[in-house]
């Protein structure tokens, strides 16, 4: 990383493997993976903590929720 950043001048961010399960996680919670199971991936000791993180919906997701919702109904 710090050969390369050294060298072109658009840097490569410093990607750690928390980042790397968070991402993915974030990726999983969006598909609708099981809180708890997220919960144990990321090592929370609180689902609380989870919640807070992965639960996070814009508007986008919900009207694309909203329609799928209709789409089974």
């Amino acid at each position: 990383l710090d050969k390369y950043n050294g060298i072109y001048k658009v840097q490569l961010p410093k990607i750690t493997p928390h980042v790397c399960r968070h991402t993915y996680c974030s990726n999983m919670a969006k598909s609708g993976m099981n809180p708890k199971t997220l919960q144990y991936l990321m090592g929370h000791a609180d689902i609380s903590v989870t919640l807070n993180t992965y639960t996070h919906v814009n508007f986008e997701d919900a009207k694309e929720e909203v329609a799928r919702l209709n789409r089974t109904i």
